[in-house]
């Protein structure tokens, strides 16, 4: 068994779209209209997804956000450098939530940002 993707639900597709592939640098790997279902399914990452997991964005045609509750927590980034990410996606326009540096009770380097729809991934340093 392997993951293959985490579902999001978008408000603004090509907003969501914009952000993964200019401010993370991910490839849009796919992308798929549904007519009869009113829904946009893209799916986005760093390599093929036969060899690795992607992020799948769900846009249900007519709906501009979602309340994203308690229960989710965030997605993980590997990065060479969190504070050296951080300044690139700033640059990018990307938005900080947590400043990089040291995790509660650790040492690891951390930082999250968040994307358009609200949703936080967290970046960690290389081991």
């Amino acid at each position: 068994m392997r993951i293959l993707h985490t579902m999001l639900r978008v408000g603004d597709l090509e907003r969501s779209i914009a952000f993964y592939t200019q401010v993370l640098g991910m490839r849009l790997l796919r992308r798929k209209d549904y007519p009869d279902g009113k829904f946009t399914l893209a799916f986005l990452g760093y390599g093929e997804e036969s060899e690795q997991a992607a992020i799948e964005l769900t846009y249900n045609w007519g709906v501009d956000h979602y309340q994203l509750g308690s229960a989710f927590g965030h997605i993980a980034l590997e990065v060479d450098d969190v504070y050296q990410a951080c300044a690139a996606i700033k640059a990018r326009g990307g938005r900080i939530v947590r400043e990089a540096g040291p995790m509660n009770a650790g040492t690891t380097i951390i930082a999250f940002i968040a994307d358009p729809d609200g949703y936080q991934i967290e970046l960690l340093g290389r081991k």
